[in-house]
């Protein structure tokens, strides 16, 4: 019963990381799309193979820092839901760790990717 409550909370937390990720990358989806039309159609910035590793770079990033912030999610359910138990509150901390330090190098691989593209531009 334990493992189908934690796993319907963890896709409901999932659900609501997606739900509101849109919301804090910028730009409409009406305007992604049509700067996509006008991109294809030729009106945008021509694209070379640095811009296009660092499109491929940040989707990426994007990707694990989403993959990251669920798994703090999931780690704090598992450290609130222990109930004393030693061992998964060691399991739980260990979850929310790695998380971090993932959220972190994800951070430092998009600065570092941004910053040498950059410079050979």
């Amino acid at each position: 019963m334990k493992k189908v409550k934690l796993a319907v909370i963890s896709i409901a937390a999932l659900l609501g990381v997606m739900t509101f990720v849109p919301t804090y990358v910028g730009a409409s989806p009406a305007s992604q799309i049509q700067d996509g039309v006008d991109k294809a159609g030729g009106a945008g910035e021509t694209s070379n193979l640095g811009s296009r590793i660092k499109t491929i770079v940040n989707i990426l990033l994007y990707i694990l820092g989403a993959i990251a912030v669920v798994m703090i999610v999931i780690g704090g359910i598992r450290y609130t839901t222990s109930n004393g138990d030693s061992s998964a509150i060691t399991s739980a901390k260990n979850t929310i760790l790695y998380a971090v330090i993932g959220l972190i190098v994800a951070i430092l691989a998009y600065s570092i990717v941004n910053f040498v593209l950059t410079q050979f531009k």
